[in-house]
């Protein structure tokens, strides 16, 4: 889960040695490595016009051909220089990327001064009343009409299905948009998800009969820790649904161990998983 109790978590595991790699992470995103065989790629800021205004986003694809399209949503602390490195290293692999920034509604990206972390409690206090307007309608509505601002662009082969990713209270926005159209979604990442399991009839582990095509769930040691039985449940929403999943606690990872800006940042679990997300692409799209 992306709270209080997470970030306290990190805290409690993070030595003064790894704060200050945590802080200056913002310098490891160029040292992102490029995939074998790279593709030259363009990328630029765009609007999207959605039933609640104006949602501020990243697009970026290579510079020829049509391919398949992914969306991204990112962790807590919205689109910024980290999501769209990471999005650009998709694209040079194949894919046309959309990254959005979900608190649209109430904020432009990015958001967060030089130093910032959601970790801050004044940052976690400024952030917060932003997710309100992000009910399970408003992220179902964003996610169908970001699928279908992606299908509009020359780049995206509409012919391949789409995949999305889901990065902490991205991941069940991630399961949202899967299940509100399974017709486009083929492939679906959560990555240390936060709140995919549930008691109400639309959480998202509930929505897991409406999915289509193949999944990967990894999901964070100190989550793990914290709500042992989720990946049981998802793993049993999975085969009840017959839908292949790779659900996996990553061993030594903690929330929000995959953005290289991340204070939890852990380059050889974030590559692994990385390298799992390319596997599940090239088997479903």
């Amino acid at each position: 889960m992306c709270d209080d109790h997470t970030a306290d978590d990190n805290d409690r595991g993070t030595t003064r040695r790894d704060f200050g790699i945590g802080m200056g992470a913002a310098s490891l995103i160029a040292l992102l490595p490029s995939p074998a065989g790279a593709v030259t790629v363009a990328g630029k800021a765009v609007t999207i016009k959605t039933p609640d205004g104006i949602c501020d986003a990243y697009f970026v694809a290579p510079a020829t051909g049509r391919h398949p399209a992914v969306l991204i949503w990112p962790d807590i602390m919205g689109l910024r220089p980290a999501f769209e490195q990471m999005a650009r290293r998709l694209a040079e692999s194949g894919y046309a990327v959309l990254v959005v920034n979900q608190f649209y509604r109430s904020v432009k990206a990015p958001f967060l001064k030089p130093g910032e972390s959601f970790d801050q409690p004044a940052v976690r206090d400024r952030i917060m009343p932003w997710r309100t307007p992000l009910t399970a309608e408003a992220v179902t509505s964003d996610g169908k009409t970001f699928v279908a601002w992606l299908d509009t662009q020359k780049q995206v082969d509409t012919r391949r299905g789409i995949a999305v990713t889901g990065y902490c209270m991205g991941g069940p926005m991630m399961m949202r948009t899967a299940a509100a159209r399974p017709d486009r979604v083929k492939a679906g990442a959560s990555f240390h998800g936060a709140a995919l399991v549930g008691d109400a009839p639309d959480s998202p582990d509930k929505l897991v009969s409406r999915l289509k095509g193949g999944y990967l769930i990894a999901i964070a040691a100190n989550d793990d820790a914290r709500s042992p039985d989720d990946k049981t449940k998802l793993r049993a929403a999975f085969a009840a649904a017959k839908i292949p999943a790779e659900i996996e606690v990553y061993e030594g990872a903690n929330h929000g161990w995959c953005p290289p800006d991340s204070r939890a940042y852990n380059q050889p679990q974030a590559e692994r998983a990385w390298a799992r997300q390319l596997a599940l692409f090239k088997k479903q799209l």
